[in-house]
């Protein structure tokens, strides 16, 4: 691990610990101690990330309660042994998905965004992976990202273009575009090809 992973892996385990100790403890000295903490935390990443202070900590340090990883869901839909992308708005492409809303299940999160984004509808029918983000995509964020990649059965629907995605195609394994791999990398949309081909699958996860 380099040495700028450590400092955001402490920042990221500090802003935990005080986000814990603002959502148990009662004691009014603790709870200042604990937001000193949390200010802390996020001023260690000003610096890296370039941004101003205020909107690190709003990205950063606004949740409350126990703090857990995100969960983001990837659609993967298959017609003729290609799976469908979606084109992002600066031109490289990606699994439709995002994060999922708090009144969505996986299931349900993959259907919407697979329509939001793709104008798919779609039946999820297996889930291929569940992925620690940090540890298969390039891009670190401050944020814990667990990503579920799941294997879609098309069932209609056309694509109209979006403010989140410019076009929706077909694409074979061995002729994928330039990809977002901090969304889906040329090795998961694999995953994902082996999936769609198995009988039967067992999920993989980390």
């Amino acid at each position: 691990m380099t040495e700028n992973n450590n400092y955001l892996d402490w920042a990221v385990r500090l802003q935990s610990l005080a986000q814990a100790g603002l959502a148990y403890s009662d004691n009014v000295f603790d709870r200042e101690r604990f937001e000193e903490i949390r200010d802390i935390a996020a001023s260690m990443l000003v610096e890296p990330s370039g941004l101003p202070k205020e909107v690190v900590k709003d990205l950063f340090a606004s949740d409350s309660g126990y703090q857990t990883p995100k969960i983001d869901t990837r659609a993967a839909i298959f017609q003729n042994d290609k799976i469908l992308l979606v084109q992002e708005n600066d031109g490289r492409w990606s699994l439709p998905g995002g994060w999922c809303d708090v009144d969505q299940s996986v299931m349900e999160n993959t259907m919407k965004e697979a329509f939001e984004e793709a104008g798919a509808l779609v039946k999820p029918i297996r889930l291929v992976a569940v992925l620690d983000k940090a540890k298969n995509n390039p891009a670190t964020t401050a944020v814990r990202v667990i990503k579920h990649f799941v294997l879609c059965r098309y069932i209609c629907g056309d694509f109209v273009p979006n403010n989140e995605t410019l076009d929706a195609k077909y694409f074979a394994l061995a002729d994928l575009p330039k990809l977002v791999e901090t969304k889906a990398t040329a090795a998961q949309i694999a995953l994902c090809f082996e999936a769609s081909k198995a009988e039967h699958w067992e999920t993989v996860f980390d």
